[in-house]
């Protein structure tokens, strides 16, 4: 598998040794998959019509300056008549969901990427909407369509 972008991993590690407490709002999941059950909801937004799978991925996320990285293979639908393909979907945002269990969360994307025909995506940059206000043991991270439904999550993580 690639390394995440190597240059912002670097650099968010490198912070964290020099500032410990950095290091506590840095938030990794080892693998992205696919949303197992078609219409799940998470923080108040719905699942895809279909199941998905991802063949792999990981996310890196750094509260305190609303850094993101990730990166996903294989996401493609697991039934439907386009199983094994991303079907009509093109481009995918990563979200951050603070508090996804609490009656209000705060759902913060990055901006769209392209999805191409083998499911495969990357990001490397900061959100749309500050994220320090985020508790990192409270936080979920989806991988979503334009449209908003949410297809994949980050799975594995490194607290």
């Amino acid at each position: 598998m690639k390394i995440l972008g190597t240059a912002a991993l670097g650099a968010v590690f490198l912070a964290a040794i020099a500032s410990p407490s950095r290091a506590q709002n840095i938030v990794v999941w080892r693998t992205i998959i696919g949303i197992e059950q078609a219409g799940n909801v998470v923080g108040g937004i719905t699942g895809g019509g279909q199941p998905w799978s991802a063949h792999e991925g990981e996310a890196l996320v750094e509260l305190t300056s609303g850094l993101v990285v990730f990166e996903v293979r294989g996401l493609v639908l697991a039934g439907g008549n386009t199983i094994g393909t991303p079907g009509a979907v093109n481009q995918v945002k990563g979200t951050l969901v603070c508090g996804p269990g609490s009656a209000s969360p705060t759902v913060i994307d990055s901006p769209l990427v392209p999805l191409n025909a083998q499911g495969n995506a990357t990001f490397d940059g900061s959100f749309s909407s500050p994220t320090a206000a985020c508790s990192a043991t409270d936080v979920a991270f989806l991988i979503r369509t334009a449209g908003g439904a949410w297809i994949g999550n980050g799975s594995i993580r490194v607290p």
